[in-house]
């Protein structure tokens, strides 16, 4: 990419990953990005907080969430600084080589994936190190925001499931609702004021157990996937208010480009 040398897997792999059974609350760099960045967070959103007390203060935990804004990862990871949980997550490698916010988040232990390449297969390896060292990994299991026209989500990717099955991770559904307001989705528009509300519903921890040491069957991926994505769309009913659509949207399927800010000209 023009602009910047950064190479993540590579860097991340020499240069930033702190050992893995560091808790990433003491990471200095994420120290210092959370004290400037809750305030303005506090700022611009009414935080509509419930089911905190699902959330496993030590242990390995996968806290898996919808994806409709590129605002949702603050203010998840707001939610669960605040609840005792400093969360590292699995993101593309692209945001990884933006100059500056790149090298912050690789300094701040988070994990970049190149996607459909060979160093896809080392980001998993290094969030299973992780897990097996008792960290919590957020994951958007969709992939990418949403595409859904209504903002529910849509088919998700198999990578959650694989991980939690690898590592008999406990999964932690979470329901956001309210970031593509402050920001919409695929956009990069803000709306600070005035204070939007910010609703996270947290689900009780999942159990995978059916599928453990399945990680190598296709079918069992597919099925434990699915009922990750059942558990957060139920939340995301509760705090919306109505029903999800009987088809779920499937961007395998849909006319619109699978990856990349399909809204964005060409």
């Amino acid at each position: 990419m023009p602009g910047t040398n950064i190479e993540p897997m590579r860097e991340y792999k020499i240069s930033y990953a702190p050992p893995t059974g560091k808790p990433l609350g003491t990471n200095r760099t994420f120290q210092i990005c959370t004290t400037i960045v809750i305030p303005i967070l506090n700022l611009v959103a009414k935080k509509r907080w419930r089911g905190a007390s699902n959330i496993p203060m030590t242990g390995r935990v996968i806290v898996a969430s919808n994806h409709i804004s590129y605002l949702d990862v603050l203010f998840l990871t707001h939610f669960l600084y605040r609840n005792g949980r400093a969360p590292r997550y699995i993101g593309k490698e692209g945001v990884f080589k933006t100059p500056v916010i790149g090298r912050i988040l690789l300094a701040a232990g988070q994990v970049p994936v190149a996607r459909e390449s060979k160093d896809a297969a080392k980001a998993l390896e290094h969030a299973v190190k992780l897990l097996q060292a008792g960290h919590c990994l957020g994951v958007y299991p969709e992939g990418t925001l949403t595409r859904d026209p209504a903002g529910w989500p849509m088919v998700a990717k198999t990578g959650l499931a694989r991980l939690a099955i690898m590592t008999h991770s406990p999964v932690i559904p979470i329901a956001q609702w309210g970031s593509h307001i402050v920001m919409p989705t695929y956009e990069k528009k803000i709306k600070l004021f005035p204070r939007t509300p910010i609703n996270i519903l947290v689900g009780a921890p999942l159990d995978l157990s059916r599928w453990y040491d399945r990680e190598d069957d296709p079918e069992a991926l597919v099925e434990a996937t699915a009922f990750v994505m059942r558990a957060i769309t139920d939340l995301l009913e509760e705090l919306r208010g109505e029903k999800r659509p009987i088809e779920i949207f499937d961007p395998h399927t849909s006319d619109l480009p699978r990856t990349g800010n399909f809204k964005k000209k060409r």
